[in-house]
This record gives structure tokens, C-alpha cells and sequence, in this order.
């Protein structure tokens, strides 16, 4: 009796060993993670290992903002077929130059709204109080979004039919089919990609070099803005008037940043 009794108590031990073995293996097993199913890389949360979930940009101003998404931009226009001139002179017009809002908030270079976007949202005041926009993990995200956004859409679809360094048309086209309702859009556009010779951008995934294009306006007619400087001391140092330097650059106010190429003569722009 006592050796049947042994006997069921060892056996007893050896089942219960063998129960915490596959429960540890089932543990084992569950840990990684399942990748078949990631989601849309442009709408999962924001990086917390990136202060506030933004991108930083190594070089501020707009030619540190060029410096770092001009390969971006190139991108997009091998892949889809916009300039990359005018994806780099929308992003500085609506992201301004990467120190906007909703750049901080959400990577959003492009003023993005939701429409029917599922992914992550923020909420800001633009033509309206508190419209929602679309909220990126990356900055390159935001570039792709547009480029998925412009060439998704029907009212777009002409722009497309443009040679694919036309940036003049793209931008007119732009404002045409709905982008932006401020009548400057278009030369504010064309004001950036020519006064930061963006077009060399286009130049270069389309083969072309710089000297193909036509040099739109001479180095002395332009100035770089310096800490210090105001239109109100750039006209009296350029004698001009501040309305008219406001005009040839397209500003609705007086305000001026380091580092921002202004026109300081007029110049027929062609458009």
C-alpha cells in the first residue's frame, strides 16, 4: 500500500513539473511580436523617443529646412511625378520652414486636413476654429501623404499633364483646383523656388543641369536677411519703398526672419 502510495506521488511531482515546462514555453512563444499586421507606417503614434514627436531639422532657417528634405522631395517626384521644387516650396510656405504649428504637433509640413483620413488626428485653428489635420510619425511621411493626396485626387489630375519641370504651372494649378484660397499662392511659390533656385531640384532627377534653366534674377538684386534687419531699414538702405518690397516678395506683413532671401529690385518673373 505504502509503495502504490510512493508511486502515485512521484508521478504526481513529474506531472506538475511538466505543466510549469509548456507554460513557460507558451510564454516564450507569445513574446514577439506579430509583423504580418503593422499598420500604415504614416498613422501609427508619434515617436516618444523625439521630443514632442517632432523631426528636428540639424540647420534651421529655410535653407536648413532645403538642406534636409531636398532628397525627400526628389523622392516623391521620381515616384509620383511632382516637382520637387514645388514640394519644397509648399512645405517652407505651409510648415514655415519647419517651425510651424502643426510641424510641432504633428509633422504635418503641409497643412493636410483630415477629409477621411484614419489615423491620428490634431486640432487647429486655420479657416475655421479647431480643424482637425492629419498627425504623422515622421516628417518623410508628411511628404508622402502629399504626394498621395495631390495625385489621388481628380481636381489634380491635369497637373500631372505639365512637363514635369513646369513648376509656374503647378503652381497656378494648384490654387486653380482647390489647394489654397489666397490669390498670392501662386507667386508666393514661384517667389521661393526662384529665389532659392529650387528648380535645380527638378534639373537634377530629370537629368538636366543647372545651366539649362534661365536665370531668372541676378545675385544683386536679391538680400539675405541679417539679425537686425526690418523692411523698414531695408528700404532706406536699398531706397525703396517697404510697400514695395512687400509686393516683389509676396509678404502680407512686415515680418521678416534671418536668413530669408529677399527681392530687393523688380524684376519681370514671367507670370
Amino acid at each position: 500500500m505504502m509503495t502504490r502510495f510512493f508511486i502515485l506521488l512521484i508521478m504526481s511531482t513529474f506531472l506538475m513539473s511538466c505543466g510549469g515546462s509548456k507554460k513557460v514555453t507558451k510564454t516564450n512563444r507569445d513574446t514577439p511580436s506579430n509583423t504580418s499586421s503593422r499598420p500604415d507606417p504614416r498613422i501609427i503614434e508619434a515617436d516618444e523617443t523625439l521630443e514632442n514627436g517632432v523631426n528636428p531639422v540639424p540647420k534651421e532657417g529655410v535653407e536648413g529646412y532645403i538642406e534636409f528634405y531636398a532628397d525627400i522631395a526628389k523622392e516623391e517626384m521620381e515616384l509620383y511625378g511632382i516637382p520637387a521644387s514645388i514640394t519644397l516650396a509648399q512645405g517652407i510656405l505651409e510648415s514655415g520652414a519647419g517651425k510651424g504649428t502643426l510641424v510641432k504637433k504633428a509633422n504635418n509640413h503641409f497643412g493636410i486636413k483630415c477629409h477621411d483620413w484614419k489615423g491620428q488626428k490634431v486640432y487647429h485653428d486655420d479657416d475655421a476654429k479647431g480643424e482637425c489635420f492629419r498627425k504623422y510619425t515622421l516628417a518623410k511621411f508628411s511628404f508622402r501623404d502629399h504626394s498621395l493626396f495631390l495625385s489621388g485626387r481628380k481636381r489634380y489630375t491635369d497637373l500631372f499633364k505639365l512637363p514635369k519641370d513646369d513648376y509656374k504651372g503647378w503652381a497656378k494649378g494648384l490654387r486653380t483646383a482647390g489647394y489654397a484660397t489666397d490669390k498670392k499662392y501662386p507667386a508666393k511659390l514661384i517667389s521661393l523656388v526662384e529665389r532659392y533656385k529650387l528648380y535645380k531640384y527638378d534639373g537634377e532627377v530629370l537629368g538636366k543641369d543647372e545651366k539649362d534653366y534661365k536665370k531668372v534674377v541676378d545675385q544683386n538684386d536679391q538680400h539675405t536677411v541679417e539679425k537686425g534687419d526690418t523692411l523698414y531699414r531695408l528700404s532706406k538702405k536699398y531706397k525703396v519703398n517697404v510697400e514695395d518690397l512687400k509686393k516683389w516678395n509676396s509678404l502680407d506683413s512686415n515680418d521678416i526672419f534671418e536668413g530669408q532671401v529677399l527681392y530687393i529690385k523688380a524684376f519681370d518673373r514671367g507670370y
